[in-house]
């Protein structure tokens, strides 16, 4: 086996995603917010919630030396638009926001693509996955394990810090009401994961979570919690044990997160891959903010198809 060579210092991260170019590009069913720097293989990048692209700002200009880095805002947050979700919810589904990101790759000329996500991009990117695996080269999931595992393997603990997955995923418009009384209150106390605190977040980017998170945000936000208890849960039980991702898989979780306090990564993720790596890093759920360091290092790595652990 090669030697994998030292990873580049990674780059200070002075203003959110300097070096990109935004572009707004219309999907088959929204207008997504993107960004855009590097030449080489093509990376795209999907954030989690309540966050938007500029989450990835402590990596993505350092692995745009390496890579044709993508960042998109998810249908339904940051500047992306937030279309109707539908009776049954599903125009937030995993599967619809993948198909924009596919539709975004299409545009730049990407047919053929890694992805990274991170708490609700991973979900889309394991979605994404399955439905189209012929285009996706490697994919890497922060800080989450899949869906069908989670909601079948509830536990106490895990229920009372992840409480969000069952309230905003109730009838509308009960949780967009009492989240918007206080929509600052509600960003701080999200962002506040256990035993983290809110430093790890640069002045600048916690700014523009709070800019973003908007009643209409918000409203999005739930019926992307509401379609994955329904429509998502079922597209994941129906391809249970006949559906398996098919690249590289890398996963890392947070030592202090819900995800690593509350499952094991590996047997959870083992019931869908079988080319896979995964470890955790010392911090809690939010590991490219916290531990930029660790998580660009792993993303260099893996993304280059070099050793990772």
């Amino acid at each position: 086996m090669a030697i994998a060579e030292a990873v580049p210092e990674l780059v200070p991260s002075t203003r959110l995603m300097e070096g990109f170019a935004r572009h707004r590009i219309k999907t088959r069913g929204a207008e997504i917010n993107v960004a855009t720097a590097g030449e080489g293989p093509p990376l795209l990048l999907i954030h989690g919630n309540p966050l938007t692209l500029v989450s990835w700002h402590k990596v993505a200009p350092s692995l745009a030396r390496d890579f044709s880095v993508v960042a998109i805002d998810m249908r339904g947050y940051g500047d992306s638009s937030k279309p109707y979700g539908g009776e049954d919810h599903s125009g937030y589904s995993f599967r619809a926001i993948g198909e924009d990101a596919f539709d975004v790759m299409d545009a730049l000329g990407h047919k053929t693509f890694a992805v990274a996500g991170h708490d609700r991009g991973a979900r889309v990117g394991f979605r994404m996955c399955l439905d189209q695996p012929q285009r996706i080269t490697r994919y890497a999931a922060l800080d989450i394990v899949p869906t069908h595992h989670v909601l079948n393997n509830i536990t106490l603990g895990w229920a009372r810090e992840s409480y969000h997955w069952f309230f905003m995923a109730q009838k509308a418009p009960f949780p967009e009401k009492l989240l918007g009384a206080d929509l600052d209150y509600y960003m701080r106390y999200k962002l506040n994961k256990k035993g983290v605190g809110l430093d790890i977040f640069t002045p600048d980017a916690m700014e523009e979570y709070i800019r973003c998170a908007t009643p209409e945000q918000i409203h999005a936000v739930c019926e992307d919690y509401r379609a994955t208890i329904t429509v998502d849960l079922d597209m994941d039980t129906a391809d249970y044990g006949k559906r398996r991702i098919a690249c590289p898989t890398l996963v890392i979780w947070g030592d202090n997160s819900h995800c690593g306090r509350h499952f094991k990564p590996v047997e959870a993720w083992s019931e869908w891959a079988d080319d896979l790596v995964g470890f955790s890093v010392p911090t809690g759920h939010y590991p490219a903010e916290h531990r930029p360091d660790l998580i660009y290092a792993a993303f260099y790595r893996f993304f280059r198809g070099e050793p990772v652990a």
